[in-house]
């Protein structure tokens, strides 16, 4: 990556940026965007002041916002609703994000439409993240489905919600690849793999855009973010410094977004973080070198929260005219919750410090969003206080809701099959702070939904089993902190219990933005608890609440089961207990590798193998591993069990020999030889055994969910091209080199499966 930081006073302040600037092939995209406006459109633009041409620039917190939309913006929206409707007359504000719902909507649409100047219609924003008023399991745990047409259909349900409540723009889908546990925004992501983290990207905005067009009073923009590599912060420190290589960026960080654009998504957030020193929002190599002249990407970038104006407090603008100056002139369009944009672009622009060519293409690009949501056709396409009440939390939501999440548990033990437990003849104790009550179900990062709304785990329970009676529930400890006869009561509970559940983990608070942890394990107040359970000796299953991968030690290692269970939301009990008494065969598979240890993150199982790997078998001396453990995961990515009891056998590589055009293909049996039908995520790998630029151990390359019945036998077929062996080579461009390749057709990033070797030409 460039070094722009050394002469960003004389290229970015001076007239030489300004020249650079209007002499790029940025200018191109100015012209594509000019021609999809409407003539209406474009007139509309050139009878704006300078001011109102910010104001078209400038979206804010929504001052009438809900108690979640406060929680969450990091600082208040400062203006009430009277002084943003204001700002709308006066034109001064292109829109609001988070606010209340369509009768909001509504009164400030009116507003704009009948008062302002030009009335130009406003643009209305959510965070919609995992769900609207109906919440879906969060995105890292629907990751963990492997199934794009899942995570598809979950985006556009909330989307149906979304738009029905007047919102025509979403900050999401999260792209960011996170590979330290420790990172709490991991949550809002697919994990740690690039193949992974680009079906999903691809499917979510496929999901809440819909296939009949932005134009659909049902669909909503989507925003990929954070451009770039928000999630490779330092130490997993939220907001913290990224110094990778541009090899990295290309190869990592910036393919999930390049499948978002591919998907057609109109808008992309510039991150808070630094990339070599020069802070993302105001990077002209991201997000002009790249983005617009490499790429080609001609939609909307914004700013995250205030983005703009920590430009100050990363020490790279001196004040906020400057850090105006600086994010207006990188290729930052719209300026969120600042206002610096409405307050100094018309300056700068005056004093010529910023040129007019530029603003108009800002400006463009605004209107163009706007156009394509049918906005200057119909305002209020998206506002309808009915259709609002309508849509929300319908059956058929619900519905999906409780399918999202029970296929996104995730099973990592069960040994002696003590899962799934029979709804009859056994009396069940539910133990621990996440087991009854309308609190800790929906996860973080949720502006409209609660957890008043969804259902617990008890109430889940109770309603699968014949008799609910048998059903008792204590909590046994709080989340960070021990109850007072708490570990005694829960003893008791489960010394008269047939099966316990034992619900520990984290808190939903524990994760998400800000939210990193230096320590990525279940806190002690519960690691009390589960001891003194376990040591009933009573069969234990361990139910994990967790918005990251986590630290797994004794005494939990100890249950004889282990699932995985998120943050599930609405329905996150009755989808736990459909795994729990078979009624669901668990099919998850973990996006996201759990390390023995806090202190190897950050693990990721497409690591290098260095000069000295450890060899198969017993930990050597002087090899790439802790003196504590091995370089590996405790669970690792991929893994994941089933109902059934899955084989692989049988690898076919044909010839071994794959030509530059042509296709290898990859075959090998599946076998479910146990009695209950199951969904085994069949996971092909590969590893380039000598090239230009080291390799991982293992990479991704393809995935299929396979349905085997009770032993049935499946042959699976991948087709291995050329074209998936690229990696970014020594130039920082993609290549491709012959030689030869290990594969592997396995269950896990760490399993053997059926492995051979082939040939690239």
């Amino acid at each position: 990556m460039e070094d722009i930081r050394i002469s960003r006073r004389a290229m970015m302040m001076g007239a030489g940026a300004i020249a650079a600037w209007s002499a790029s092939p940025a200018r191109a995209l100015l012209a594509q965007a000019g021609d999809r406006l409407p003539a209406s459109v474009e007139s509309l633009i050139g009878q704006m002041t300078v001011e109102e041409k910010a104001g078209q620039l400038t979206l804010m917190a929504a001052a009438w916002a809900g108690g979640a939309a406060n929680a969450l913006n990091p600082i208040s929206a400062t203006a009430t609703f009277d002084e943003q409707l204001a700002q709308v007359r006066a034109g001064r504000l292109t829109g609001v994000f988070n606010g209340n719902g369509a009768e909001m909507a509504r009164r400030m649409q009116m507003v704009a439409m009948r008062e302002q100047r030009l009335k130009v219609p406003l643009l209305f924003a959510a965070d919609i993240i995992h769900g609207f008023r109906t919440v879906f399991p969060m995105p890292l745990a629907e990751a963990g489905t492997f199934d794009a047409d899942l995570a598809e259909r979950t985006a556009r349900a909330a989307a149906v919600e979304a738009s029905a409540a007047g919102v025509d723009w979403t900050f999401a889908p999260m792209v960011d690849i996170a590979r330290d546990q420790r990172w709490g925004r991991g949550i809002e992501g697919a994990g740690e793999d690039l193949l992974l983290g680009k079906t999903m990207a691809d499917a979510r905005v496929r999901g809440f855009q819909g296939r009949r067009g932005l134009t659909a009073d049902d669909a909503v923009a989507a925003c990929a973010k954070h451009f770039a590599a928000y999630g490779a912060g330092e130490a997993g420190l939220d907001y913290n410094t990224v110094d990778v290589s541009e090899r990295s960026l290309r190869e990592i960080y910036f393919p999930p977004f390049q499948s978002a654009f591919a998907a057609g998504v109109p808008t992309t957030m510039a991150s808070f973080n630094e990339l070599s020193g020069v802070p993302a929002t105001a990077n002209p190599w991201l997000l002009d070198t790249v983005l617009r002249k490499e790429w080609g990407f001609g939609g909307l970038v914004v700013s995250d929260y205030t983005g703009d104006e920590e430009l100050i407090a990363h020490g790279f603008a001196a004040d906020a005219r400057e850090a105006t100056k600086l994010a207006f002139l990188a290729g930052v369009d719209m300026s969120m919750q600042s206002g610096f944009y409405i307050k100094h672009l018309p300056d700068l622009v005056a004093k010529g410090e910023v040129p007019m060519e530029r603003l108009d293409q800002a400006v463009r690009r605004v209107m163009a969003l706007k156009a394509q949501l049918g906005l200057f056709d119909n305002p209020f396409r998206r506002i309808d206080p009915r259709r609002e009440k309508q849509r929300v939390r319908t059956p058929q939501h619900l519905k999906l809701a409780r399918e999202a999440g029970a296929r996104s548990i995730i099973m990592l033990k069960n040994d002696g099959d003590l899962l799934p437990l029979p709804k009859s003849g056994k009396r069940i104790a539910l133990i621990g702070p996440f087991v009854q009550g309308q609190r800790e179900l929906i996860g973080t990062w949720n502006v409209y939904g609660s957890d008043a709304e969804a259902v617990d785990l008890l109430t889940g329970v109770r309603a699968a089993v014949s008799d609910p009676r048998l059903v008792s529930a204590v909590d046994g400890s709080g989340i960070t902190d021990p109850i007072a006869g708490g570990i005694e009561a829960a003893v008791i509970a489960a010394s008269q219990a047939d099966v316990v559940l034992l619900a520990i983990g984290e808190s939903q608070r524990m994760s998400g933005e800000a939210q990193s942890r230096v320590d990525i394990g279940i806190p002690k107040a519960q690691l009390d608890l589960a001891e003194a359970v376990l040591a009933t000796g009573k069969p234990t299953v361990i139910l994990l609440r967790n918005g990251r991968a986590m630290v797994l030690d004794k005494p939990v290692l100890d249950a004889r089961a282990i699932l995985v269970t998120w943050f599930l939301g609405s329905e996150s009990g009755p989808a736990t207990a459909d795994i729990l008494f078979g009624d669901v065969s668990p099919s998850a598979r973990l996006p996201v590798s759990f390390p023995y240890s806090t202190g190897q993150q950050p693990y990721y199982y497409a690591h290098k193998t260095t000069g000295r790997p450890n060899p198969p078998g017993p930990l050597a001396e002087y090899k790439a591993r802790y003196r504590e453990g091995p370089n590996a995961a405790r669970f690792p990515f991929g893994h994941g069990l089933t109902y059934g009891r899955i084989a692989y056998s049988d690898l076919d590589l044909g010839d071994g020999r794959l030509n530059s055009d042509g296709a290898l293909k990859v075959r090998a049996r599946v076998t479910n030889s146990g009695t209950r039908a199951a969904t085994e995520v069949v996971q092909l790998y590969i590893h380039d055994v000598a090239a230009s630029i080291t390799r991982p151990v293992r990479e991704l390359k393809a995935f299929q969910r396979v349905a085997l019945a009770p032993g049935e036998s499946k042959v699976v077929e991948f087709s291995l091209r050329a074209n998936d062996l690229r990696f970014i080579g020594v130039q920082n461009r993609p290549v491709v080199e012959p030689g030869s390749f290990r594969l592997w057709v396995a269950p896990s990033a760490e399993a053997d499966g059926v492995n051979g070797s082939f040939v690239l030409a």
